[in-house]
């Protein structure tokens, strides 16, 4: 081994040459841009800015999900037990499930207030779930049957 240091910009050029060989691309023209912290700045996953349409889908997304919440919460069925029970959990579990969605697409997308929409109904459907489930697995005082007699 040598006493002398590495020139590590020469060895990073290098692998950069070789790389756009293979890759069939050119060579990045410039390093990232350094943040005050000292990390680099990295560009989104998705690419970039992002388009209208996108924008537009994800927020209806988001949408049809509040509506989907503020639908279950107004049921107009028995659901103390039995099938109406069933079908409100399912109901709430999709409420749920419509907020989770929003929340992946909103972040992919780079979109934080659908993703903060989203996590609210993604919150408001797991609260939902809970007051279904919580009384009928002995978690509350008095403990409500799943079927009607």
């Amino acid at each position: 081994m040598s006493d002398q240091p590495r020139d590590w910009d020469k060895e990073l050029a290098a692998i950069d040459k070789v790389m756009a060989k293979t890759a069939g691309s050119p060579a990045p023209a410039a390093a990232p841009a350094q943040r005050a912290g000292g990390g680099a700045v990295h560009a989104p996953v998705g690419g970039g800015a992002v388009g209208k349409r996108a924008a537009l889908t994800t927020w209806v997304r988001a949408g049809l999900g509040l509506l989907l919440a503020a639908a279950v919460l107004q049921w107009p069925y028995a659901h103390r037990c039995g099938l109406g029970l069933i079908l409100y959990l399912g109901a709430a579990t999709m409420v749920a499930i419509a907020g989770s969605w929003t929340m992946i697409i909103s972040w992919n997308r780079r979109q934080g207030w659908a993703h903060l929409a989203g996590m609210g109904v993604f919150l408001g459907g797991l609260a939902l779930v809970a007051s279904v489930l919580l009384p009928r697995l002995g978690y509350m005082a008095t403990a409500l049957p799943w079927m009607c007699e």
